[in-house]
C-alpha cells in the first residue's frame, strides 16, 4: 500500500442561515447548531490529524501554539481521534485545554470504532492509506464496531483526553471504501450492538451527538435509513472540485436533520496549493491530480484573479454557504496556518465573484453562495 500524501488537512437548525454571529477582534465566526441538538458549532473547527505527526514530526510546543492562536481568533470547535498519533493528538490536545483552563469553553469530538493495543503485542488494522505517524506513541489501532469496542473506545478516549463528557462522537471510517470486503462485517457489529453503545452514551449525556466520520457519502446514506444520526463528519466529498453532494446527499441530510461537518475541503492539496504547485503537494484525494482537475483549477484561478479572491477563501466559503454544512475543519501545523484558514472563511467576498464562477460553468447555478 502507498504512503499518503493527504497530509495537507486540510448549524438555527441545519435549514437556513445561521442567528448570530461572534465578533472577535476582526473576525466574524458564525455560529450554527449540529442538527437537532443543542450543540453549537463555530464556523470554523480545528482538525487535529496533521498536528498528531501526520507525515511531519509535530512537537508539543507547536501543537500548543496551534490549539491557543485558534482559541484567541474565535475557533471554539476542536476535533481528534485515537487514529490521530495513535492517541498522541489526544494527549496533547487534553493537556492544552486543561492546562489552559479552556474545558467547557470549546466543543470537543473525538472517535470511536478503533481500539489502541500496544505495538509489542499486537498488528496494525489494515488501512486505505499508508499514513506515517511520526514519533507517534507505542501502539497500533484495530478495528472494533461492537458494543464492547465503542465503549472502549470511547472511555479511553476520555482518559487520553481527560475529560468527563466529549461533546461529539464519530464512528470513524465505517465506509464501504475504507473497509472493502470487511464492510459487511465491521456494520454487521454495528447493528448487532454498537448501534446500543452509541443511544447509551447520547441518552445518559455522555456525548451530545453521534455520527459518522467518513471520506464518503454512502455510507452515511445507508447508516442515517437504520440509526438516528445527528451529524456526520464527510471529506472531501462537497468542494469547489466536487458538487456530487448537491443534488442528493445533502438534501437527504437536511430532510432528516443531519448536521455535516466539511473536512478535506481542498481536496486533499491543489485546492490549497493552487495548479502552478510542486507536483508533490498538487494532489487531489489524496492523489496525483489528474490533467484535467488541474485545468479546472485553473479556470478557477482565473476568476479568483479578476476579482481579487484567493482560490483558498473560495474553497472554503463555498462549502460553508450550503445551509447543510454545519462547519468546516481545517488543519494546521501552524500559527500563521490558523490565521490563514480563519482569513479564508471571513473574508469578505463580492457577489460578482460568484456570479462569475456560475456563468462560466465552474460551479453549478443552483449551489448556494454566501450573501454579500
Amino acid at each position: 500500500m502507498s504512503r499518503s500524501t493527504c497530509n495537507r488537512t486540510t448549524a438555527d437548525g441545519p435549514y437556513g442561515r445561521p442567528p448570530y454571529t461572534r465578533e472577535i477582534g476582526s473576525t466574524i465566526m458564525l455560529k450554527r447548531k449540529v442538527g437537532k441538538t443543542d450543540v453549537t458549532l463555530t464556523s470554523l473547527g480545528l482538525g487535529t490529524s496533521p498536528l498528531g505527526g501526520c507525515n511531519v514530526d509535530v512537537s508539543f510546543q507547536t501543537f500548543e501554539a496551534v490549539v491557543l492562536k485558534a482559541y484567541d481568533l474565535g475557533v471554539r470547535y476542536f476535533d481528534t481521534a485515537p487514529l490521530y498519533g495513535l492517541g498522541k493528538s489526544e494527549h496533547s490536545l487534553g493537556h492544552v485545554l486543561r492546562n489552559n483552563d479552556l474545558i467547557g469553553k470549546v466543543v470537543v469530538s473525538t472517535k470511536a470504532g478503533r481500539i489502541l493495543k500496544p505495538e509489542s503485542r499486537a498488528k496494525r488494522a489494515e488501512s486505505l492509506y499508508g499514513i506515517d505517524w511520526v514519533k507517534a506513541l507505542p501502539f497500533v489501532d484495530d478495528y472494533d464496531y461492537s458494543y464492547d469496542g465503542i465503549m472502549r473506545a470511547f472511555e479511553d478516549s476520555q482518559q487520553r483526553l481527560g475529560m468527563d463528557h466529549i461533546d461529539i462522537l464519530y464512528l470513524h471510517d465505517v465506509s464501504g471504501e475504507w473497509h472493502r470486503e470487511a464492510y459487511s462485517t465491521h456494520l454487521s457489529a454495528l447493528r448487532s450492538s454498537g448501534y446500543k453503545a452509541c443511544d447509551e452514551l447520547r441518552s445518559t449525556g455522555s456525548v451530545k451527538a453521534i455520527g459518522l466520520g467518513v471520506n464518503e457519502t454512502a455510507s452515511v446514506l445507508q447508516v442515517a435509513e437504520e440509526f438516528d444520526l445527528d451529524c456526520s463528519m464527510v471529506a472531501g466529498r462537497y468542494t469547489l472540485l466536487n458538487h456530487g453532494a448537491l443534488d442528493h446527499f445533502y438534501p437527504e441530510m437536511q430532510r432528516r436533520g443531519i448536521g455535516i461537518i466539511a473536512a478535506g475541503i481542498y481536496n486533499s492539496g491543489i485546492l490549497a496549493e493552487g495548479s502552478k504547485s510542486m507536483t508533490t503537494t498538487r494532489t487531489y484525494d489524496c492523489q496525483p491530480a489528474p490533467e484535467a482537475i488541474v485545468r479546472k483549477v485553473e479556470a478557477l484561478e482565473a476568476v479568483c484573479e479578476r476579482h481579487g479572491v484567493s482560490l483558498a477563501t473560495a474553497a472554503t466559503q463555498f462549502v460553508y454557504a450550503h445551509p447543510a454544512v454545519t462547519a468546516v475543519v481545517q488543519g494546521a501545523l501552524a500559527p500563521e496556518h490558523v490565521a490563514a484558514n480563519v482569513a479564508a472563511i471571513s473574508t469578505p467576498v463580492p457577489a460578482a465573484f460568484w456570479a462569475d464562477l456560475k456563468s462560466s460553468g465552474l460551479i453549478p447555478e443552483a449551489a448556494p453562495v454566501p450573501e454579500a
